[in-house]
């Protein structure tokens, strides 16, 4: 049950969780540096809230997409370029590290709406010669690149 508010803006709550949790939840906080294991269920919460703000798919979001793959692979250079650019609203940029075996890594930073986000990410993760592709959404969103000043 959640208790009223201690004047900082925090709320205060009681979770129950079995002893191996526990643990596990100490171990965590521990080897990531977290101050408490309130900041550390803290930021759980935040990271599933955001998953199920993005899955919802309406909320406007920031991402990061990293995509693995293998560019000895014919057409795949061109189709993931083409995607990029009919999303060029959505990705910002985009920054690639060469790997052994004529692998890449490639990290698209984007944002808009989650839904198109996570259509991008599929669209991407399905050309031949990707390898692997994990998305990571926040609702936390970048300023404006080029907003016009008005004091200009």
């Amino acid at each position: 049950m959640a208790r009223e508010d201690n004047g900082e803006g925090l709320r205060r709550i009681t979770v129950s969780m079995p002893e191996e949790t526990f643990q596990s939840l100490d171990r965590l906080v521990n080897e990531r540096g977290f101050d408490s294991r309130s900041q550390a269920i803290a930021e759980m919460i935040h990271q599933q809230a955001a998953e199920h703000l993005g899955k919802i798919g309406t909320e406007v979001m920031a991402g990061a997409l990293t995509l693995v793959y293998d560019e000895s692979k014919s057409t795949l250079l061109r189709d993931l370029s083409r995607i990029c650019r009919e999303h060029v609203a959505e990705v910002i940029s985009s920054q690639h590290v060469l790997l052994e075996d004529e692998h890449v890594m490639e990290v698209l930073l984007m944002q808009g709406p989650a839904r198109t986000l996570r259509e991008i990410a599929n669209k991407l993760v399905t050309c031949k010669g990707v390898k692997r592709a994990h998305l990571t959404l926040t609702p936390h969103l970048i300023p404006p690149l080029h907003a016009k000043r008005l004091t200009d």
